[in-house]
């Protein structure tokens, strides 16, 4: 999906069935939270659970190994078919799978489910966003909305096809997604984010900078 299609999808579809499912459950459109959500929808959905608090070498192991196992079974564990989506050589992913101890029999016995991985990511998403805004709305409103996730996720879906990632596309979306809030969390002091997440200093810097953060 070209980030154009995704552009439309969320203004003709998505952000309607907000705003409607807003005013049934609150009794009004709250235009503020609707944004927060299309905004978080726009980020690539690599839906991988990370540990709070995981430093960055051992995180993006994590990822790495989560990310191949995703693919690997969406792929039915065709290795020819992995290399060609992914964009790399046949000998890398043999090489990585034997790093990672993925065991990739296993793998092809299990069915893929990637909608159902999508409407996991988009409910994550609603529901990092409501959380910001329990204090300002009753608790039996938002209780409301918040049984209402799974139904909106599931519909939300329907609009949204599962994107797909080469490895380099997939590994710059993490570590865009995983310094920046590693930054906020530490008010973007470059030294202080360095040494909790154990990078070099000069090496968050670079990577800052390469791929585009900034507050």
């Amino acid at each position: 999906m070209s980030k154009k299609d995704l552009e439309t999808a969320l203004k003709e579809k998505v952000e309607p069935l907000l705003e409607e499912t807003m005013e049934r459950h609150l009794g009004i459109s709250i235009p503020r939270i609707e944004a927060d959500i299309t905004d978080k929808l726009r980020q690539p959905g690599l839906n991988i659970y990370i540990p709070l608090h995981t430093d960055f070498p051992q995180a993006k192991k994590i990822f790495k190994k989560e990310f191949f196992k995703k693919e690997i079974q969406a792929n039915q564990g065709n290795v020819s078919q992995l290399a060609k989506t992914l964009n790399i050589d046949r000998r890398s992913i043999h090489r990585t799978i034997k790093d990672l101890g993925i065991k990739i029999k296993e793998l092809r016995t299990k069915p893929s489910e990637p909608k159902k991985q999508q409407q996991d990511f988009i409910g994550q998403q609603i529901r990092s966003t409501l959380e910001h805004y329990e204090e300002l709305i009753q608790p039996q409103k938002m209780e409301k909305i918040y049984e209402q996730v799974k139904n909106l996720s599931k519909n939300i879906a329907k609009f949204l096809p599962k994107e797909e990632f080469t490895w380099k596309e997939a590994e710059r979306e993490f570590e865009k997604q995983f310094l920046y809030k590693a930054l906020e969390e530490s008010s973007w002091n470059i030294t202080q984010t360095a040494k909790r997440i154990k990078l070099r200093p000069e090496t968050l810097h670079r990577k800052v900078k390469r791929l585009g953060l900034h507050k």
